[in-house]
């Protein structure tokens, strides 16, 4: 690994304002993450990147609305080409409400805008959580389908670490099944016991990465040997003081930098 990321969702609260935003980078890239995952945009996007790359980051991909990426193709274009990025991706499935029919027009529109996308040099990614897991088709589950049915030369998988062991699936035989499939991979530990005491308060505790139960040594192994590009921490929600548990998570994968 050479350098990590950051998905901005982590530090959502803090990036309101151009003034909270330029503040909010000069922290994280002083903690040494050199990438940004982008979830949303509440500034000027020039002044976005600007800020970014004032302070020695980029963007390595977008979570983006699904629906301007299959009804606004040159906005979206021209703000990726922009933010210097040629992956453009969504976080989840839209609207979904469990039925097979949803998923597989999901499947054909992403397929079709994939190839459009393709053209201009651009790749669709697609970001799962736990749902995804769920058996939809006889023994299949939705993440079967997906991997089975989107478009392998036009769409990779930005696959969460954390969302696929809390939907039962084994981290590491994922990332091997979607080998040259993952560009970006979403380090986010969880699983870590908080009270020994009472079993049922530990479902799921999104923690910092190195920190909770997840084999996260072995996943940037495996992550190095399937051709991650980019690594990406990612925490849904943290304790305290979001930064605190960012320079956590970058302390922990510093010791990984080559």
């Amino acid at each position: 690994m050479k350098q990590f990321g950051l998905q901005l969702y982590s530090i959502r609260q803090t990036l309101e304002t151009e003034k909270d935003f330029e503040e909010s980078i000069k922290k994280v890239a002083a903690m040494g993450y050199k990438e940004a995952h982008t979830a949303g945009c509440n500034i000027d996007p020039k002044r976005f990147i600007e800020i970014l790359h004032e302070n020695g980051m980029t963007v390595c991909g977008t979570h983006y609305n699904y629906f301007k990426i299959l009804d606004e193709v040159q906005e979206t274009i021209d703000l990726h080409r922009l933010w210097g990025t040629t992956n453009i991706g969504v976080g989840g499935l839209p609207n979904f409400d469990g039925k097979l029919e949803t998923l597989k027009e999901f499947i054909k529109n992403y397929n079709n805008a994939a190839k459009i996308y393709a053209k201009e040099g651009f790749k669709l990614t697609y970001h799962n959580h736990a749902f995804e897991f769920a058996r939809i088709d006889g023994y299949k589950t939705v993440m079967d389908i997906l991997v089975e049915e989107l478009d392998p030369d036009n769409i990779s998988f930005v696959l969460d670490t954390c969302w696929v062991q809390v939907g039962g699936g084994d981290v590491r035989h994922w990332m091997e099944k979607l080998a040259g499939r993952i560009d970006i991979l979403h380090l986010k530990d969880c699983m870590r016991v908080v009270d020994p005491n009472n079993v049922w308060a530990n479902a799921l505790t999104m923690t910092e990465v190195g920190h909770g139960n997840l084999y996260m040594e072995g996943i940037l192994e495996t992550a190095e040997k399937i051709g991650v590009k980019s690594y990406i921490v990612e925490q849904d929600t943290c304790p305290g003081d979001p930064f605190v548990s960012m320079k956590q998570s970058a302390d922990y994968l510093n010791k990984f930098i080559k």
